[in-house]
């Protein structure tokens, strides 16, 4: 969502709220929420207008009700800070406020009357300006169509080298799409080619019809733009088609045969006459369609009704930006095989379409001698270049862009000018001609979001390059910052987790997966090319300040989301908020006007003056501190005096105390602190009623945890609340009483009699929590859980299980848990088939990791008999185990292996029943490196058979602990 539209949603609801208490300036408050819902649609439509049809005249237009959307939200806040009746307050305290605000009301009523007549102000302002002709006023030469500039961007990338890095990727492709196998030589194959813009999609497709010239009777290439319309568009798709197909490529060029040849103009004929043309032209011929750049499912359901079925293997291939899209193309009910996911470039292949763009090749002597004398010139530029690739991330579009620019720069200045493109490669997109049309292509992805995730995606321009984003960091940030639209029937967390499903899914943030101790946990990176083109529209709109870094010197009028990255110093003279810039080379921090930021960001930086004007953050509602140095406990104190705040995190900071005023923060909904030095959490935390996500850990302490009191029951809004100590029987039955939780790690402390009435009421409360997701149980001192098997019912959505603990067995209720997908176990002591035996019985477990102790027998054995359908990943503790061995069909599909040998003698047998097996990991201590050679020399083997088979070949790593 646009940023001023989500302040004035924002300002609205919030009217709405307080109307009753603002009574006494009704008439201006309504007023002004009149005139921010007509601003807040004139926003959206302009937001949602195509690329170029908005002027700079519109731009600074909507500039200026983003500000003014900005101070009505700062307005309305301040008096919910300032003058609103806190809850619990008696008649007497609330009698007391209302005289002692009757003259801070009165300010609020004068601001709010100078916040609509400012409305009104830039509403005539609009309207006397953009009644100018400002198309006469435009150049004579307009810029060209981002299509136009895509082709050309794409014939700059189609140079000699454009295959570099490409062609294995083409290799691939074209086996895939040749093959022909006898039980499916009929079928009419669709596959799909989806990836970021820029990484080359289209030239793998080209250069793949070039290599099956000979195997099809046909081949076509088309674009589909991103405003297709069927209605429009699809008999001018169908036309040039037709035109391709009327002979052969030659030459790898389309030549298009006169219009005479295909029976008339094809200009009077409708899509329907088009398309009974197209099936009588390739009945008897085996083709080969490229449909290049789709973008929508709609658009690719009305281009394939109209494709004829044609000759037994014949073929598509469909490129795209978006992997709902390539899903959708091919066969749905087909496996990954039809679906290729483009890559970045290696290392050293971005190395070397670089030098061949910024130096040249060696064609002749001349150029030959050129290339030795810049040779000593490259080797000055090795670091440089290492940083610019770095930038580019594999990325084919930016690495030949920017080398083409800086191939311009000689020496002497060349390196002078390396380091300055270098460092300001998101302002020279915006300016330099040679990356004007890299920017438009990387832009399109953003034009084509949706209104509500313009916003978000702008939002990830807080975050420095090459971070690794948590995904329930940034979800609930964006949900903190009002980003995320209400639906009927959804949370926000639902929704937000929607928005990064979906940007995921258009490639425009790439999802990492990592590994815990108690499952998976997802993140993501945006790339560095596209966080430029983010930096830039957060900058113009004033959606996001940043400061340090590469953003040192920048300046800004008023701060309203502030994040500071790693290398801002005392010096700078950055950020000359408002007046204060009139005071010259102040510390930044002294002079920073902080009274309207929302929301602040620290990443990496130990300056302490910002720290201690905390308290003067009134109006915050985002307080990202983690692995901020210089964080004290008089910091904290400030900060529990912020009453709007909904997002605190001091993650991984050396805070010791934390206040028990923290429960005043009633609109909090996330408090992140793992990793600190904390050994507790003051018993007011109950009174966090908004409160969803809470994370505490001690540092170095690992069975510090959080200890719930009495009352826990009315923190109504827990959803994900990590580890928890239960040491009460009535905290154990407030547990059930959660009933939105769906992320907690239970570990239950003994105590002299009324353990077991706390694990009775523990199982109950756990069996009525239907919502929960993941769930991990451990106990303290006596190991046992066997508890668990009195549970009267699990709760049937569980997807991650996480048992610490010696257990008999599994617990019954196990393999009822169809929804599972990752099973940790630690301590269990298992034996036998206790273990496979069991859990082969969930339909789509993905994930087994059994850690220290879990499992105690000689032999491992996977049986044909368990037959996994859907494991990937196998981690197992193999100390106790001498024989790890997988029978034919007991783990078809699976992909990574993880053994942990404590000594010599291990034995992996059967690993050749793994045949989709794609990476094997041997640890072992680094003091018993021979525990591994045996088995190091089996997995090469049996690698080197799987190579003369062409069969599917796995990587083998070592890592010593």
């Amino acid at each position: 969502m646009d940023s001023a539209a989500t302040t004035i949603v924002s300002v609205g609801q919030l009217v709405g709220e307080e109307f009753w208490l603002l009574r006494t300036v009704g008439g201006d408050v309504a007023e002004l929420r009149d005139e921010l819902a007509t601003m807040n649609a004139l926003l959206r439509i302009y937001t949602e207008a195509e690329a170029g049809a908005v002027d700079h005249f519109v731009r600074e237009w909507m500039k200026q009700l983003r500000e003014l959307a900005y101070d009505a939200e700062d307005c309305v806040h301040l008096y919910i800070f300032r003058i609103k009746s806190r809850k619990g307050d008696s008649l007497l305290a609330w009698s007391k406020r209302m005289v002692a605000t009757l003259f801070p009301r009165h300010l609020l009523a004068g601001k709010l009357k100078d916040l609509r007549l400012r409305a009104i102000a830039i509403s005539e302002r609009h309207a006397r300006y953009g009644a100018i002709d400002r198309e006469k006023l435009s150049p004579s030469v307009s810029l060209a169509p981002v299509a136009a500039v895509t082709s050309q961007a794409l014939r700059l990338a189609n140079h000699t080298d454009k295959l570099v890095g490409i062609a294995e990727q083409a290799n691939t492709l074209a086996e895939k799409v040749k093959a022909m196998n006898n039980d499916q030589e009929d079928k009419f194959k669709v596959f799909s080619v989806d990836g970021f813009g820029g990484l080359g999609k289209t030239t793998l497709a080209k250069e793949v019809c070039r290599r099956l010239e000979p195997d099809f009777d046909r081949q076509a290439l088309v674009s589909v733009s991103q405003a297709f319309d069927a209605g429009k568009d699809l008999g001018a798709l169908l036309k040039r088609v037709l035109q391709q197909m009327v002979k052969p490529k030659a030459d790898n060029e389309i030549v298009v045969k006169e219009e005479d040849s295909l029976g008339g103009d094809l200009d009077v004929l409708s899509v329907d006459q088009l398309a009974r043309k197209l099936d009588e032209l390739l009945a008897d011929k085996r083709y080969l369609i490229v449909i290049d750049d789709v973008w929508t499912i709609a658009a690719w359901d009305a281009i394939r009704s109209t494709l004829p079925g044609g000759k037994p293997g014949s073929r598509i291939i469909v490129t795209t930006r978006i992997k709902t899209v390539a899903k959708e193309c091919s066969d749905v009910s087909a496996t990954e095989h039809y679906i290729h996911h483009m890559k970045p470039l290696k290392d050293e292949d971005s190395k070397k379409l670089f030098r061949s763009r910024a130096f040249g090749s060696s064609t002749d002597k001349a150029s030959h001698t050129k290339e030795m004398e810049n040779k000593t010139h490259t080797d000055e530029l090795e670091d440089i270049m290492t940083r610019i690739l770095k930038k580019c991330a594999g990325l084919p579009l930016a690495i030949v862009s920017i080398a083409s620019l800086l191939a311009s720069y000689k020496y002497p200045e060349r390196k002078d000018m390396w380091e300055t493109v270098w460092k300001s490669i998101g302002s020279q997109m915006e300016s330099n001609p040679t990356l004007e049309g890299m920017r438009q292509i990387l832009t399109l992805s953003y034009n084509h979001l949706p209104y509500h995730l313009k916003g978000c995606m702008m939002y990830l321009s807080i975050f420095p390059e090459d971070f690794e984003i948590p995904r329930d960091r940034l979800l609930y940030r964006w949900i903190a910052e009002g980003l995320v639209e209400e639906k009927r029937g959804l949370t926000l967390l639902e929704i937000a987790e929607g928005y990064f499903d979906d940007l995921s899914s258009r490639s425009m943030i790439d999802s990492v997966f990592s590994l815990s101790y108690n499952g998976r946990w997802t993140a993501c990176r945006v790339h560095d090319m596209l966080l430029e083109v983010m930096v830039s529209k957060s900058l113009e709109a004033n959606f996001i300040s940043l400061s340090g870094g590469q953003y040192e010197g920048m300046s800004y009028d008023r701060i309203r989301r502030l994040s500071i990255h790693a290398g801002a110093n005392n010096d700078s003279t950055s950020m000359k908020g408002g007046a204060s810039g009139r005071h010259g080379k102040r510390n930044i921090m002294e002079r920073l006007e902080v009274q309207h930021v929302r929301s602040l960001s620290i990443f990496e930086f130990q300056e302490k003056k910002l720290l201690d004007r905390l308290s003067q953050f009134t109006l915050l509602r985002v307080l990202d501190l983690e692995d901020c140095k210089g964080l004290e406990n008089n910091h904290v104190k400030d900060i529990c005096g912020m009453y709007l705040l909904r997002f605190l995190s001091m993650k991984r900071t050396d805070i010791t105390m934390l206040p028990e005023k923290v429960g005043e923060l009633e609109h909090l909904q996330v408090l992140d602190v793992d990793g600190t030095l904390l050994d507790k959490l003051p018993e007011t935390m109950t009174r966090l009623e908004k409160l969803e996500y809470l994370r505490f850990r001690h540092r170095t302490e690992w069975d510090t945890m959080w200890t719930p009191p009495v009352g826990l029951r009315k923190m109504k809004a827990l959803r994900n609340i990590d580890c928890v100590v239960i040491k009460d029987v009535r905290v154990a039955e407030d547990l059930g009483e959660l009933g939105d939780l769906r992320d907690v790690t239970i570990f239950v402390e003994e105590s002299s009699g009324s353990t077991q009435a706390i694990l009775d009421a523990l199982v109950k409360s756990i069996s009525k929590l239907y919502s929960l997701r993941n769930l991990g149980i451990g106990r303290f001192r006596k190991r046992s859980i066997n508890f668990l098997n009195a549970m009267p019912s699990p709760p049937k959505l569980l997807q991650y299980l996480y048992l610490d603990g010696a257990m008999d067995e599994f617990p019954h209720w196990v393999p009822s848990l169809h929804n599972l997908v990752d099973v940790n176990i630690i301590g269990s002591r298992l034996r036998m088939d206790q273990v496979y035996g069991v859990l082969c019985k969930l339909p789509i477990l993905q994930r087994i990791n059994m850690l220290e102790n879990a499992y105690v027998d000689k032999e491992l054995v996977a049986r044909t008999t368990h037959n996994f359908p859907a494991l990937r990943d196998l981690s197992a503790n193999c100390r106790h185990t001498e024989v790890v061995k997988f029978e034919h069909g007991s783990m078809d599909m699976l992909e990574e292996l993880y053994l942990y040998l404590d000594d010599c003698g291990r034995t992996i047998v059967g690993i050749q029943h793994l045949k989709k097996l794609k990476r094997v990991t041997i640890a072992c201590n680094k003091h018993k490196k021979s525990a591994a050679d045996d088995v190091l020399d089996n997995l090469k083997k049996e690698n080197k058979s799987r190579h003369e088979s062409n069969q599917l070949q796995f990587t083998v790593g070592v890592q010593y602990n």
